[in-house]
């Protein structure tokens, strides 16, 4: 055979595909067809290869999942193959994963598409509240007398009056307490007499008799000043001023001049309000976010550019079945008295989760049922990711899984990308069902054409009329 013939026998075998590594060989013919000489598949297969290490690599890909480029060698993360070297030749065309979406950057602009990156931060979960200022009924003071007897004079007379520790409060005139002033100073005689007394026993007794004497007034709420004064004096006083226990407002008053009281009567309460509490409420569902001794900040319109620091104190125990919330305490400091009971306050409870990994919130996509959110994968095409969130803060939530961090999330347009995806989802799906593949089956049995009617002669082109009934004419011959 000649040579012209085995290079067309070679060019119509390399044109039927039967020879894929006569390729590079056939072209050399074309070149020098005086020098042509066929090479095994051997040989090609170590040109083809000599020809790539030769060639610029592109990148690295994950050989399962060929949408995940590197351009670094590794470990594909989806599935753990080792990632394999794209050259340039061999580049295919981009192979978008199941959802994804291709957009070019003019048609991005237009959109007005935003990233931002994954990232680890410190992070603190928030729950808010609503609520009132009350007073810290730990703080609350009842005023009473230990025995009967009358008020006589009476200094604070009015409710909210504020008062101080110490400040008198009414002058109380008891018999019984007169008579233990009185014993307290008869014993107190009978101790000096006696403290000169050869018997020591004697001189035991008569202090003895005396500390019981004052113990006894004690019990009664004399002070040590009262107590001291009546010493001195050496009478007792029929009077006896009853003073403030505690600085604070009056919240009930009851006393009044001349009135007799016993000792079951709340003749006064006081409250102190240098420390207050916020009643709120929480919904159901922030329940397992909050704790006893989580920190707290207080806001009202009240106090401008003012926040104040407290701690949760309470939790409720139940849900109130109709609004379905929780009742919380917080306790604040309330320093001159600024937060008044009943003053409605915002308070923000804060949780400190250590750093996590976050992406903006407007990131996340959320049916109800599964969250994603888009991945840039570079080059202009976008790819869904289920991820699981966990707790939100501020404009940040937190990724338990589905992300790693670097990772760069669609921001804004991405109810537009996820549209997209969508769509071509719902494409890809009908390609697959029968009839939908793109092409027409015509029926094997053709429909005859109907039959076409005779024209009326005297008017071409409409069907003739058949007059019913009337004669043949033949039938008159």
């Amino acid at each position: 055979m000649s040579k012209r013939k085995c290079l067309g026998v070679i060019a119509t075998l390399a044109a039927l595909g039967a020879a894929p590594w006569m390729g590079s060989s056939f072209n050399q013919a074309l070149d020098d067809p005086a020098g042509v000489a066929l090479a095994s598949p051997q040989r090609a297969g170590a040109a083809d290869a000599a020809k790539q290490s030769a060639e610029k690599i592109l990148y690295y890909q994950d050989p399962m999942h060929p949408w995940y480029h590197s351009d670094k060698p590794g470990i594909a993360p989806d599935c753990g193959m080792k990632l394999v070297p794209v050259y340039a030749s061999q580049a295919p065309p981009t192979a978008l994963p199941p959802g994804g979406v291709e957009i070019s950057p003019a048609r991005q602009q237009m959109m007005g598409v935003t990233t931002a990156k994954a990232e680890y931060r410190s992070i603190d979960q928030t729950v808010r509240s609503y609520g009132q200022v009350a007073m810290d009924e730990t703080r609350r003071v009842h005023v009473h007398v230990r025995t009967n007897g009358w008020i006589q004079k009476v200094f604070v007379d009015y409710t909210w009056q504020q008062v101080k520790q110490g400040d008198p409060l009414f002058t109380f005139y008891s018999p019984d307490l007169l008579a233990a002033e009185q014993e307290y100073l008869l014993a107190l005689r009978a101790r000096d007499s006696l403290a000169g007394s050869s018997f020591p026993e004697i001189a035991t007794a008569g202090a003895s008799l005396l500390d019981a004497a004052r113990q006894r007034l004690e019990l009664w709420d004399l002070s040590e000043a009262q107590i001291h004064e009546i010493e001195a004096s050496g009478k007792p006083e029929h009077d006896v001023t009853i003073s403030s226990p505690t600085s604070g407002y009056v919240v009930d008053r009851k006393a009044l001049p001349n009135q007799y009281v016993t000792p079951d009567m709340d003749i006064y309460q006081l409250v102190d309000l240098s420390s207050v509490w916020a009643q709120g409420e929480i919904y159901e569902s922030d329940a397992p976010s909050v704790s006893v001794d989580q920190e707290a900040t207080l806001t009202t319109e009240s106090l401008p550019n003012t926040a104040l620091r407290g701690r949760l104190t309470f939790i409720s125990p139940t849900v109130n079945p109709e609004t379905r919330t929780i009742t919380v305490r917080m306790a604040f400091p309330n320093p001159g008295a600024k937060l008044k009971p009943g003053m409605f306050v915002n308070v923000v409870l804060h949780r400190a989760l250590g750093r996590r990994l976050t992406v903006p919130v407007d990131a996340v996509l959320d049916s109800g049922t599964s969250q994603r959110v888009f991945v840039d994968r570079g080059k202009g095409v976008f790819v869904p990711r289920t991820v699981k969130v966990g707790a939100r803060s501020g404009n940040y939530a937190v990724i338990l899984s589905g992300l790693r961090a670097g990772e760069l999330v669609v921001t804004r347009a991405n109810f537009l990308i996820d549209s997209e995806s969508n769509l071509r989802e719902s494409i890809e799906g009908m390609a697959g069902l029968p009839g939908m593949s793109g092409t027409t089956h015509e029926s094997q049995t053709a429909t005859p054409p109907a039959a076409k009617a005779p024209e009326s002669p005297a008017m071409p082109g409409r069907p003739a009329i058949e007059e019913k009934g009337k004669p043949d004419d033949s039938s008159h011959h």
